[in-house]
């Protein structure tokens, strides 16, 4: 597996991973923004109407013609955060051209995605208003559907409290609010300023060889615009400190309730070990085999469900259980013991071997999937990081009990969220 980056024009860049491991190839075309409140939304709008037909491909009836004729290619538009980044484009998979006989397929891939992208269906110059306010319905849904998850509702409210001054605590689909205001006159100003002024990246996964596939891009986006804006630079902002522990906390109608821990990383990410990061949230709450599960779930009963996530480039660990509201006081406590154990160094060396075998066999599992690379490698172009899968294995398997410990001392709570079942306040 080879891994190469270039630059095919200004702001543009390809990553190209040339592997046989896989039958069907991937592409994908990100549009890179700063989280923005006022423009979140239109973000996550722009590619479900791409995604809608471009000139030669105008609906979905032409569009799925096209992509059979492709041996079932198929594009899904992205949404994701990196940090305080927001990538917006389109995701594409294919057969490989070593495993069928039409060996032009991915150029074809690489047109059909580049003219989704840069030649949309229009009327008198604007996005089709048709598409625009179908797909903003289903947005507006799926921002509404967050109350459906009630685990990840309180997550995202966590992280809207807790970074409400700060980029990351806008949601990854922007608000009701901005995304009803949007119309086919006021999306295609901004798709055009956004497809002229972004830094664009774009991975392949499969095959071919670099200069094949910049070939075929240089191709393909001879027509993109590109008025780069200076002032578009891309930057999370990492709070290594924290004042007084906040506490946040909702009602609603609900049988169980959420509890949420928000933390810093701290002073570790001035200089962060990445490896030991992954290797302490294993140990810590991350698993089967964690802290958290084995003793605040297992052992003390004190939560249906407990784990931690960590949003490394932010500088974040979100702690999520679901437990009874009588027992708030004992489950938080518990978290924040096993934490401190954490500090302490109480864990084994049996545990640190078995967290790194954990991660490394979590790098493998991404390691099989095309998808899965494109994700890593979009993280680490994002993060401003080099270094492959394989090499973060390898780091993963030099990591030491002290450093572990160190990431561990390092964290500091920063929010506590509860929801709540109204019938129990007060309890």
């Amino acid at each position: 597996m080879e891994c190469t980056r270039i630059e095919l024009m200004p702001a543009v860049h390809l990553t190209c991973v040339q592997t046989d491991k896989f039958k069907t190839g991937c592409l994908s075309i990100n549009l890179l923004r700063q989280l923005n409140a006022k423009e979140a939304s239109k973000n996550a709008l722009i590619p479900r109407v791409l995604c809608r037909g471009c000139t030669q491909y105008p609906d979905m009836h032409s569009l799925s013609a096209v992509f059979n004729s492709l041996y079932d290619m198929s594009v899904t538009p992205y949404i994701r955060k990196k940090g305080e980044t927001h990538c917006i484009g389109l995701y594409s998979d294919f057969p490989d051209s070593a495993y069928i006989p039409e060996k032009d397929i991915l150029k074809r891939a690489v047109e059909m995605l580049c003219q989704l992208l840069i030649d949309p269906v229009t009327r008198r110059g604007l996005l089709l208003s048709e598409y625009v306010l179908s797909e903003r319905e289903k947005l507006c849904d799926d921002i509404r559907s967050k109350l459906n998850d009630k685990r990840e509702y309180a997550i995202s409210r966590l992280l809207e409290s807790m970074c409400a001054d700060e980029a990351y605590g806008i949601g990854r689909l922007g608000t009701l609010e901005e995304a009803a205001k949007i119309n086919a006159v006021s999306l295609t100003k901004y798709y055009r300023k956004i497809l002229a002024e972004s830094p664009i990246e774009i991975f392949y996964c499969g095959t071919q060889n670099i200069d094949t596939v910049s070939r075929y891009f240089i191709s393909a986006l001879s027509a993109l615009p590109r008025v780069l804006d200076p002032s578009q630079l891309l930057s999370t902002e990492v709070i290594t400190e924290v004042g007084d522990v906040r506490c946040f906390e909702d009602e609603m109608d609900i049988a169980q309730g959420k509890l949420v821990l928000g933390f810093r990383l701290g002073s570790i990410m001035r200089a962060p070990n990445h490896a030991a990061i992954m290797v302490f949230n294993t140990i810590y709450g991350s698993g089967v085999n964690s802290k958290l599960f084995l003793n605040v779930r297992e052992k003390l009963s004190l939560c249906y469900y407990v784990g931690s996530v960590i949003e490394e480039q932010k500088g974040i660990m979100i702690v999520s259980s679901g437990i009874d509201v009588k027992k708030y006081d004992q489950a938080k406590d518990e978290i924040l013991t096993q934490l401190d154990n954490c500090k302490k160094g109480e864990f084994s060396a049996d545990e640190l071997s078995m967290a790194k075998r954990t991660v490394i066999s979590s790098i493998c599992a991404m390691m099989d999937s095309s998808s899965g690379l494109e994700n890593y490698y979009l993280g680490q172009i994002t993060q401003g990081l080099n270094f492959s899968p394989e090499e973060l294995q390898m780091m993963v398997q030099a990591v030491t009990k002290e450093q572990v410990v160190s990431v561990a001392e390092s964290i500091q709570l920063d929010s506590i969220y509860f929801l709540h079942n109204v019938k129990e306040a007060g309890q």
